[in-house]
């Protein structure tokens, strides 16, 4: 069987005692970082063998890996942070194991952008989650298409690319337009702020910037 095991986005305190025994009863874990999820594993007593795990090596052994599950191997795929397939390498394994047969079991745990939509004060009836910005190929495209969204838009970014990530909404919907930045998420420097996106880009543009972020921008009315 293969386990998808949500891991702590920040707080090392939000891991479930079920995550916990399921990494403990497995042959061995996938991971994207040896050296973060090494942390994670000690702090819980946790020994078990780790393989790395991640986008640039996905395609070449997710065949192995799949013989090995049809073989009665039960392997955990973690990730560095929060769920995995979400922004993060799991759907070309699951993808696999389904057309296989072998049994698929995913734990409920951490995710970065429920916490940052309930706490951002923006409905959250009607959402859709976009992950990540393209860097330059489909950026347009994708910001056009969601010019008109009426859904809550939730995005994830980078502290570096944060501005401009926010002068670009800015540019599709309107200085005006209600958004929420969540950063830190669980640590003690968190910070989660609603605004319109000119107010969120002069408080952003005059501090230095770090953590994961995620920004949860409303639908058009």
């Amino acid at each position: 069987m293969l386990y998808l095991v949500p891991t702590p986005i920040g707080n090392l305190k939000d891991f479930t005692f079920r995550a916990v025994e399921t990494l403990q009863a497995v042959d061995f874990i996938l991971c994207e970082d040896t050296r973060t999820s090494s942390k994670l594993l000690q702090h819980y007593q946790i020994q078990k063998p780790l393989t790395p795990f991640h986008q640039h090596n996905e395609h070449k052994i997710v065949e192995h890996l799949v013989q090995q599950l049809m073989a009665g191997k039960n392997i955990a795929l973690i990730t560095d942070a929060g769920t995995p397939g979400i922004s993060d390498p799991a759907f070309l394994l699951v993808r696999a194991c389904k057309a296989a047969g072998v049994t698929v079991t995913s734990l409920p745990g951490a995710t970065a952008f429920v916490p940052a939509l309930v706490n951002s004060g923006l409905p959250t009836n009607r959402f859709i989650f976009e992950g990540f910005i393209p860097f330059k190929k489909g950026k347009k495209t994708l910001m056009d298409a969601l010019a008109n969204e009426e859904r809550t838009m939730i995005f994830y970014e980078s502290p570096m690319r944060l501005v401009k990530t926010l002068e670009l909404f800015k540019a599709t919907f309107g200085a005006d337009r209600k958004a929420a930045v969540s950063r830190e998420l669980t640590k003690m420097f968190e910070e989660n702020i609603t605004d319109t996106l000119d107010n969120l880009i002069l408080h952003f543009t005059a501090k230095q910037v770090k953590g994961e972020i995620v920004i949860v921008v409303a639908g058009k009315e």
